[in-house]
């Protein structure tokens, strides 16, 4: 089931391009919406696509990842266990303020008579780009041009150029550059348990200010999580015209006024440049300190070095990511081949905003696009973004799940509170501590356990990276493994089968049943890989053991316990249906109603008591599909279609997370209708605002799902058994291609799928092995190329 597309603007206003985003008019109507698309971020800082004149915004964020206050959770009726203590990311110092007056007039958008208007989101450079054309109510006309980019370089810093042409005439004018301590958002909505929550007093804190010449630093801290944040910014103007500058500085606000007698043709170019630090531990000084030394190094190194260096980033990036597109779906989709580009690239880039540089952190829902979801970090970040990393960027991959890694202590603690052996990963978090309040769709997902094991099982198998398996991922397996043995146990009523009950799966319109199909479909897998490296470990690696054995306690017979549960595993089958039940008693449920649902009643989570929801078959979001897909050996081709067929109507489309999937499996299955509608749907998601949300900030994980849906779907690449494979299928178009990198083992092969042949191509490396089907082909710097029909099946 799918909804419609929400955000229809103009076309002639919103230009088809490969490479941008193109805004061609101002639309106040979409002002929370573009805010979103054309955010910057680096995965460590990030700057909603606001307009540099200080407004008008829906929210002006600037978030920093992992960046947080803590709040109490108050419960009117308490229980034991329950999360005690929220985190929510709050907005930083804005610091991308430059005001604009003309003869004492300020430049304000919605007033303005823009006679030329031009800004784009440039995912070839990586940059926000704006050119406009303002005739004053004097008749004076002025070219603004600005270009504004957060470094993947450097991560601390972004920088911004800004270039004011007066064209027909002398004016006086004045830029002020600000930075301004943010305010507690009150935008969201209480109502919306998607939405961040708003604190009541102002969270953060003056510690110190000062200002040099052209330089103002503030430093600002948080009361609970203790965190502090040095900004500062620096100033270059460049002009032949008369000018001076005038600099402020106070607790919350800092000004650098620039006051020029501006001459005609005669260009006035400010170059802002701002660095943002945080630290739990250094003192404001020391911070502020820091920042001062990334900021004498940007400002040598001026806009033009920090642009070369952004530009060789998004090169190398796109090298290794991009998928590209001709004709695929054109016809049946009635998109474009540019259109369609454009969408994939548009996803790729801002998953590459969201993760770049998270490092010693997660990857928040939304990125650092918008604060709803609070900031936190959850499962989304293995299933959904950790594919496409793993065979792209295995480098960001590491650190995610390093950081999953640094956890683990929280993680034990939790599993303790909740009264288990081993560890269990929160929900929803930023420091590794609870932060869901609603424990039956929260708490109750122990699935996430299994998630983080699948994706460091896959992370190995692509990278080889058994090092990091035996230094890290060992520990993490060993508690996940006991977890789940001290959860399930052995049920009489089901023969003797390993259940595990009153969990929820990825599904959260049925919470807290009984053998999730799921969740024990995952868990075994985690048990099995957990056995598995423990053996591998003491045969090969006996010191690696012995300090796994010193850190854990890990004793021999647990691993045969992790084994005796893992093929003893209860996995739900109703012999009438032929299906996998999605748990015990979904079967039993009575059907929603959906014919007389209204359509503005989705999502049902908002119009719906969750105990209305909970007793009908009604499904938020893949459950037994997704498990279809993760772990596609466990079914037959003839499963997977009944199976399908079964959900797909049942299927809401309320959480963003379906449509790729459900695409995925459509295509497996050879339903080429519904794989193109649930795969524009993915890919649509933001562009389209499909979920009517996009205001709140980008789905990074749906995003994330647009890549595994074009080369797990489309490209039928599968990975299942540890060996990269492919079985692709015709594109229902004459003369469509599908092109796509991965990296494999260290070597970077091409695939290039047509309608009759598949040519792949071993780019960068020394060696590769894959299969085409059934059949292995070894490709290597002397023989680089294999070229394969694509089969009728």
């Amino acid at each position: 089931m799918l909804h419609h597309e929400r955000l229809r603007p103009p076309s002639q206003d919103y230009p088809a391009d490969e490479w941008n985003l193109i805004e061609k008019r101002f639309h106040p109507e979409f002002l929370a919406q573009s805010e979103t698309m054309l955010a910057l971020g680096n995965g460590y800082l990030g700057m909603r696509g606001c307009p540099e004149e200080g407004g008008p915004n829906a929210e002006s964020a600037t978030l920093i990842n992992g960046f947080y206050e803590i709040r109490p959770i108050l419960y009117e009726e308490a229980a034991y266990g329950l999360a005690k203590t929220g985190q929510t990311i709050v907005g930083v110092t804005d610091s991308k303020i430059i005001k604009l007056f003309v003869d004492d007039e300020p430049f304000w958008l919605p007033d303005a008579n823009l006679l030329h208007y031009d800004r784009r989101l440039n995912m070839k450079a990586g940059t926000l780009d704006r050119e406009l054309l303002w005739e004053t109510p004097g008749g004076k006309q002025l070219s603004i041009i600005s270009r504004r980019l957060v470094s993947f370089a450097d991560r601390h810093v972004a920088a911004i150029s800004y270039r004011v042409t007066v064209l027909n005439a002398a004016a006086h004018v004045v830029i002020s550059s600000e930075m301004a301590a943010s305010e507690p958002s009150t935008n969201g909505d209480p109502n919306d348990p998607r939405q961040t929550r708003a604190f009541a007093g102002r969270v953060l804190h003056p510690r110190m200010n000062y200002a040099k010449d052209r330089r103002i630093a503030l430093c600002h801290a948080t009361r609970n999580s203790r965190l502090t944040l040095a900004c500062v910014s620096d100033h270059t103007l460049e002009t032949a015209c008369p000018h001076v500058s005038k600099t402020v500085d106070k607790e919350d606000f800092g000004q650098v006024a620039f006051t020029i007698e501006a001459q005609p043709e005669c260009p006035i170019d400010l170059t802002k440049y701002m660095v943002y630090h945080t630290s739990q531990t250094a003192s404001p000084e020391e911070l502020c300190g820091r920042a001062e030394w990334t900021m004498d190094r940007v400002v040598s190194q001026g806009f033009a070095g920090l642009l070369t260096a952004q530009e060789q980033y998004m090169n190398d990036f796109w090298h290794r990511s991009d998928v590209r597109v001709r004709d695929v779906w054109r016809d049946r989709a009635k998109r474009s081949t540019v259109e369609i580009q454009q969408a994939i690239r548009f996803n790729l880039f801002h998953i590459l905003q969201a993760s770049a540089r998270a490092e010693d952190a997660g990857v928040p829902a939304k990125g650092l696009t918008g604060q709803a979801y609070e900031g936190h970090y959850f499962w989304d970040t293995e299933i959904y973004l950790l594919p496409f990393l793993t065979y792209t960027s295995p480098r960001i991959a590491k650190n995610l799940l390093t950081f999953r890694y640094r956890m683990l202590p929280q993680a034990r603690a939790r599993a303790g509170e909740l009264g288990h052996r081993g560890a269990m990963y929160s929900w929803r978090t930023i420091n590794g501590e609870e932060a869901s309040a609603y424990y039956a769709a929260g708490t109750a997902q122990y699935h996430i356990n299994a998630d983080i094991m699948y994706a460091l099982r896959k992370y190995v198998q692509a990278t080889g990276d058994e090092a990091f398996l035996r230094d890290c991922g060992a520990e993490m397996l060993v508690e996940t493994a006991r977890l789940w043995v001290d959860l399930g146990f052995y049920s009489e009523a089901k023969g003797g089968k390993f259940c595990i009950n009153s969990v929820t799966g990825p599904d959260e319109y049925n919470a807290v049943v009984n053998n999730n199909a799921y969740t024990n479909l995952m868990a075994r897998e985690n048990l099995r890989y957990a056995a598995r490296t423990v053996e591998w470990l003491q045969a090969a690696h006996s010191e690696a053991y012995g300090a796994l054995v010193r850190k854990t306690a890990l004793e021999s017979s647990e691993v045969e316990e992790w084994l005796r549960a893992a093929e003893s595993m209860y996995v739900p089958y109703d012999d009438k249906l032929k299906i996998v039940p999605q748990d015990d008693s979904f079967l039993e449920r009575e059907p929603w109603d959906f014919q007389n649902t209204p359509s503005e009643h989705y999502p049902l989570l908002l119009f719906y008591h969750p105990l209305n929801i909970y007793r009908k078959q009604v499904i938020k979001q893949a459950d037994v599909v997704l498990a279809m897909f993760l772990l596609g050996n466990a079914f037959s081709p003839e499963a997977k279609k009944r199976n399908f067929e079964f959900y797909d109507p049942l299927t809401t489309g309320d959480s963003s997370l379906s449509s790729c999937v459900e695409a995925i499996i459509a295509a497996q299955v050879g339903d080429t209708e519904r794989a193109i509608q649930y795969g524009m749907s993915a890919l649509l998601m933001d562009l389209a605002d499909v979920g009517g949300n996009v205001k709140d900030g980008c789905h990074i994980a749906s995003m994330g799902g647009t890549w595994m849906m074009l080369t797990y779907g489309l490209g039928g690449m599968r990975d299942d058994d540890g060996m990269l494979s492919f079985w692709p299928r015709r594109a229902p178009e004459d003369h469509a291609i599908l092109r796509f990198p991965v990296t494999y083992r260290g070597q970077m092969l091409e695939v290039e799928i047509g309608q009759e042949k598949v040519e792949y191509t071993l780019r960068e490396g020394e060696s590769v092995v894959i299969r085409h089907e059934a059949e292995e082909i070894e490709l290597t710097w002397e023989h680089p190329m294999a070229v394969r029909p694509i089969g009728r099946g």
